[in-house]
């Protein structure tokens, strides 16, 4: 449906600030980074594919959180006449980016993981249940780090991804046990897919948000005939129509619509009503709403 510009249009459109949490996002991002890297040497040394696969989760979440803690940067960037919206954006284009980096570690770890099956090779148990109850332990504190950093989407969104961390290291540390106490180094592998399962999960749902956000789909936890509505129930507005609704980034929400009024004269009092109900029932700042009468 496409809007038409008419007599009378009133345009409300305003920055608003959102609690980004970047400060916790830092943290962990340091936090996560550096165990990466650590886990990965370790997973050289030890042999441990479970070990790498892990540290390749971490890395793909040090991305993610890196990505969040970078919108929570820009998202603090007022519009420009450029980008009359500022550069929300960037966090859904550089989220499929990182979805798309996911699909290829994934790819990496299972062709990896049947190699290993097909041939098993040495595993220094022991090496691997030290390293890995040590990535439990810094994966424990940043989802507290992220608990309790704040209540954005961006933060909810990091927070997923470091439990997913959380189920790699004890599937390392379960590989570790098992080696070192009955010698299979199968079970290496074996949990290494596990591991590709998660991040295919995370990957998955990563990619679907991010296409949903870029084709400008109607946000999932929104009922569009609902809001519309709500906007109908205001009295002096007779019907809605040429409805849209649309994702800018993480927790900001754009609306559009035509209401068809009774009379123009008491405007004022239906935008003030339909902006009330529109943020206090559905979340919605974003709005543009365009007023007219019925044909005669």
């Amino acid at each position: 449906m496409n809007l038409s510009v008419d007599r009378g249009t009133t345009h409300v459109l305003h920055h608003i600030g959102h609690d980004h949490g970047s400060e916790p996002l830092l943290k962990a991002l340091l936090f996560t980074l550096g165990f990466a890297v650590v886990e990965a040497v370790a997973g050289v040394w030890s042999g441990s594919l479970a070990l790498l696969s892990d540290a390749g989760h971490m890395l793909t979440d040090s991305m993610a959180l890196g990505l969040a803690a970078l919108a929570a940067w820009l998202a603090r960037k007022p519009p420009s006449k450029r980008h009359t919206y500022g550069l929300v954006r960037l966090e859904v284009l550089a989220a499929l980016v990182n979805s798309l980096f996911m699909l290829a570690l994934i790819a990496y770890i299972v062709v990896e993981a049947m190699r290993r099956l097909n041939q098993p090779q040495p595993v220094m148990g022991g090496a691997v249940m030290v390293v890995a109850l040590i990535g439990l332990g810094v994966n424990l504190v940043v989802a507290w780090m992220l608990h309790h950093g704040g209540s954005s989407l961006n933060l909810r969104a990091a927070f997923l991804h470091v439990l997913g961390d959380l189920l790699g290291s004890v599937a390392a540390l379960t590989a570790g046990v098992v080696i070192w106490a009955t010698g299979y180094t199968p079970i290496d592998p074996i949990l290494s897919l596990l591991v590709a399962l998660l991040i295919l999960l995370s990957a998955g749902r990563l990619l679907w948000e991010s296409l949903h956000v870029l084709l400008e789909s109607v946000p999932g936890h929104i009922d569009i005939e609902t809001v519309a509505q709500d906007m109908a129930d205001i009295p002096g507005v007779k019907t809605v129509h040429d409805l849209h609704i649309w994702t800018l980034s993480s927790g900001q929400i754009a609306l559009s619509a035509h209401l068809e009024l009774s009379s123009f004269d008491d405007w004022d009092r239906i935008l003030r009503a339909a902006r009330k109900r529109l943020d206090e029932h559905h979340g919605i700042r974003h709005v543009t709403l365009q007023p007219e009468l019925k044909p005669r």
